[in-house]
């Protein structure tokens, strides 16, 4: 047998290198408590207060509910307490739609700036679109335009947070995608709205907070986030920077 044919036959014997291709296991992109304890939290919490309303007594719940909506009458009676506790309760008990939302909308975010920022983030959207959409209700109310019966429709729910923190998201694409994820949240907007009563006022309102929230995300929330990220300490020669969640 020649050399030649010897060295093939070795180089036959030995296994085919694999080829690494990066991949990213399904666990990434779902909230966890060691790399996205907010969202992770934020969960849990809904988790419990959707069981709450499920089992407890319903006089005790529709109490609840009524303290910590943000309507007109309670910001003008209660407005820390209610814009602090509006956001812990969800108006149906499609708590495993918000995991989605959440694992989409918020643990990117915090993935990439933590949860101090993340949770500003948040919940600065929630409590400025509240006040952007109520306080006009409450100046047409005491101007006696609109009745005193539009200060009292139950306005719970975490849409604003998520809408904003989506927004910012969308600041912080690239390229096509970022119209495109834009047109995306826009479109999901529209659908919300269509899928209520959108002749009514807290149709209407909800409609504009969610706008307001997407946009205040994105505009506000979005070249302040992407100022920080870029003001950060680059990666030494020699390693690889790690892939961008978003």
């Amino acid at each position: 047998m020649t050399g030649e044919a010897r060295s093939m036959l070795l180089k036959a014997d030995r296994p085919v290198p694999r080829i690494a291709v990066p991949r990213r296991s399904l666990r990434a992109f779902v909230p966890t408590p060691r790399t996205t304890p907010f969202t992770f939290g934020y969960l849990v919490v809904l988790l419990g207060t959707t069981l709450l309303l499920k089992f407890a007594d319903p006089e005790l719940t529709n109490r609840l509910l009524q303290l910590s909506s943000t309507d007109a009458h309670n910001l003008w009676r209660r407005p820390l307490s209610s814009l602090l506790t509006s956001a812990l309760w969800l108006s149906d008990e499609g708590w495993l739609a918000y995991v989605v939302i959440f694992a989409i909308a918020v643990a990117p975010l915090e993935r990439r700036f933590g949860a101090r920022r993340t949770a500003i983030v948040f919940f600065s959207g929630h409590v400025v679109a509240t006040l952007v959409t109520e306080l006009p209700v409450m100046a047409l109310i005491s101007t006696h335009v609109l009745p005193n019966s539009a200060g009292h429709w139950l306005d719970i729910g975490v849409s604003y947070g998520f809408f904003t923190t989506a927004g910012a998201l969308v600041f912080l694409l690239r390229g096509r995608a970022r119209p495109v994820a834009l047109a995306v949240v826009e479109a999901f907007i529209a659908v919300i709205w269509l899928s209520d009563d959108p002749t009514t006022l807290d149709s209407v309102v909800t409609l504009l907070g969610h706008a307001f929230a997407a946009h205040f995300g994105l505009l506000f929330w979005g070249p302040r986030l992407r100022g920080s990220s870029a003001g950060r300490t680059g990666i030494r020669a020699g390693r690889q920077a790690p892939e961008s969640v978003v």
